[in-house]
């Protein structure tokens, strides 16, 4: 087989080739290179939907790779200074999620934040881990989750000393990571593997002057959303591991739930994306500092607004911070920050990330231009100036603690009732009730439900957070173990 380097696309180069071949296929997809579907050609491009074809031979097998996805693959795992990478179609969900069931069995605990993405609390309904959370500290001027302190991970590995695994969210949404390589000595002095939901970090390993990397402090494994922040498609991630996990039967986990139909154009972005990052990272992500440190300062020059940075650095619950965020707290100009979002959407043509209540994030990366980045804060700017008003009233806080009474495999199946949310306090949940984006759920299966959290619900809802999670998609009732 041909030597590959950093400077070639394996996957990609193999794919064009087998266009250029002008082969006649009788096989899946069925729309033909484009000729059964001309909307969809005609929508897509032609060169795109030539490229959408099945695994074959000179195409490797994503489940069972052994030429140029496994190419690709060590490639991959050199850029990330891992052992090994796995590509990843299912999205960071199915990563996080292989993650999870490749260290831990049913009944097994594990130590993870709660306010951890749904997806990993989602892979304890399956394989009925058992969770021990460790509640993050909270900013409470911004009303925002922080990381894990130190003592509160010592204290959760002490009184459960059979823990298995400790997953880190390393960055969070708003760009706060915790002491990850304390963390990681701790839990290997104590036999327990590190995994690190590391969705929004894939420029930590390429950019200068970042938080330390999941690899760098020597995780076990590490899940990388390269779509968000590294330039592949949409669903498109890594699952990254060293050599303390047995790379052969995580893949084997992996398959458990990856599709056997994978799509080789979002292979081609993951082997694209790889080689460009290794060949330019350094340079894209100086670019997104620089334009972040820009937005941040212009913004809070406006007043009211505060786009907080690594001044939130204490050592401990913000031990890092992640310079390429564009985190903006709103409720000082009385405005929660689904709010906000929506009026950048609907009056200005701005899409950002997500509001919750008391913040946006808008997501900065180099394909940004200069001109964008001022029409934001100019519109920053009017939506203050026009709809800026007393804050009393607004709710402080984004996250509250859970009163854990069941696993969520059990909850999750148990026989259930359907009630009405405002009848439910102090029932336990038997779903999900979250705002997305984040993803972060508010009530997770086998929680009590609290008034506050029914307050809190209601708000969300009142401000026109996206609400998801629960069987009900009006999002009026709510199933409870009966």
């Amino acid at each position: 087989m041909q030597k590959f380097t950093q400077e070639d696309t394996p996957i990609f180069q193999a794919l064009n080739q087998q266009r250029l071949n002008r082969l006649v296929h009788f096989d899946v997809p069925g729309h033909k290179g484009g000729r059964g579907n001309k909307e969809l050609r005609d929508c897509l491009g032609e060169n795109i939907i030539k490229l959408d074809m099945n695994s074959m031979k000179p195409l490797d097998n994503l489940c069972h790779p052994s030429s140029v996805i496994q190419e690709a693959q060590r490639l991959a795992a050199e850029a990330f200074c891992a052992d090994e990478a796995f590509f990843i179609v299912n999205g960071t969900t199915a990563a996080v999620q292989a993650m999870i069931m490749s260290v831990c069995k049913e009944g097994e605990e594990i130590i993870m934040p709660r306010n951890v993405h749904r997806s990993a609390i989602n892979a304890l309904v399956v394989n009925g881990a058992i969770p021990v959370y460790v509640n993050p500290g909270v900013n409470k001027h911004l009303g925002i989750p922080l990381g894990m302190s130190i003592q509160a991970v010592k204290e959760a590995m002490q009184e459960h000393p059979d823990a298995k695994a400790i997953l880190v969210n390393n960055p969070t949404y708003y760009g706060i990571c915790s002491d990850l390589r304390q963390i990681v000595e701790l839990a290997h002095e104590r036999g327990m593997r590190v995994l690190v939901d590391e969705a929004h970090g894939t420029h930590f390993y390429f950019g200068d002057g970042m938080p330390i990397s999941a690899m760098e402090a020597g995780a076990d494994m590490a899940a990388i959303s390269i779509h968000k922040t590294g330039g592949s498609l949409t669903q498109s991630s890594l699952l990254l591991t060293r050599n303390t996990v047995n790379g052969d039967y995580v893949r084997q986990v992996i398959n458990l739930t990856q599709t056997t139909s994978a799509s080789y154009l979002l292979l081609s972005s993951l082997d694209i994306a790889r080689k460009n990052l290794y060949l330019h990272g350094k340079d894209m992500f100086r670019k997104t500092v620089d334009h972040a440190l820009y937005a941040r300062k212009e913004v809070n020059k406006l007043g009211g607004y505060y786009a907080f940075g690594e001044e939130l650095i204490d050592g401990d619950e913000v031990y890092q911070f992640d310079p390429t965020k564009l985190s903006i707290h709103t409720r000082d100009i009385g405005l929660a920050g689904i709010e906000v979002y929506d009026l950048l959407r609907d009056d200005y043509g701005i899409q950002i990330e997500f509001g919750d209540i008391g913040n946006i994030l808008a997501i900065l990366t180099s394909g940004d231009r200069d001109l964008e980045i001022e029409r934001l804060i100019a519109a920053l700017s009017e939506i203050k100036r026009l709809h800026a008003k007393d804050k009393a009233g607004l709710f402080d806080h984004e996250y509250i603690n859970p009163q854990i009474v069941m696993p969520p495999q059990k909850a999750f199946y148990s026989e259930k009732e359907s009630l009405l949310f405002e009848d439910s306090c102090d029932r336990i949940c038997g779903e999900f009730v979250m705002c997305y984006p984040p993803g972060i759920p508010i009530l997770a299966p086998g929680e009590r439900i609290t008034k506050d959290i029914l307050r809190y619900i209601a708000y969300a809802k009142e401000k026109g957070c996206f609400m998801t999670g629960t069987e009900d998609m009006r999002i009026e009732h709510i199933n409870v173990v009966k």
